[in-house]
């Protein structure tokens, strides 16, 4: 899939359009003061609003790292659903519409402490998610959690 921009500044409309989504959340959080709750319902909301596809996968995610790490808490980053430890995006799923891909991927950040040796996986495309896909997904998402 080629990469088309239309400006010079070398981002896609869609990238554009991420980056301006990453400063509303932005300054909503600072409306809500540290309000779990409410970024927990925006990225509710954020999955609810993803074409089928992507919300069926989102919503296993969003179970996954529920029963998984629940002390994770649950937010939009960069207008995705994300989940966060102390504020710090650990994972995240980004729908293939959102930079209309040809698959999702499920991705962890740094603050995720996955390393394993000198080379491991950060991310994994994502198409759908069967029982298998589920337990290595969980176990990932368990083990982000666990580091401190």
């Amino acid at each position: 899939m080629a990469r088309t921009t239309n400006s010079s500044d070398g981002f896609t409309p869609e990238e554009r359009a991420a980056m301006k989504e990453h400063a509303a959340e932005l300054r909503a959080a600072k409306r809500r003061d540290g309000k779990k709750e409410l970024e927990a319902q925006a990225c509710l909301d954020k999955i609810a609003e993803l074409p089928d596809a992507d919300r069926a996968i989102a919503e296993k995610i969003h179970a996954l790292v529920a029963a998984h790490a629940p002390g994770l808490s649950a937010k939009t980053w960069y207008g995705m659903p994300a989940y966060a430890r102390d504020g710090q995006v650990i994972c995240f799923f980004q729908p293939a519409s959102k930079f209309k891909a040809r698959y999702g991927t499920f991705g962890f950040n740094d603050g995720a402490l996955l390393d394993d040796g000198n080379v491991w996986a950060t991310s994994f495309a994502v198409t759908e998610l069967t029982e298998a896909d589920e337990a290595f997904l969980g176990a990932l998402i368990g083990r982000a959690a666990a580091q401190a």
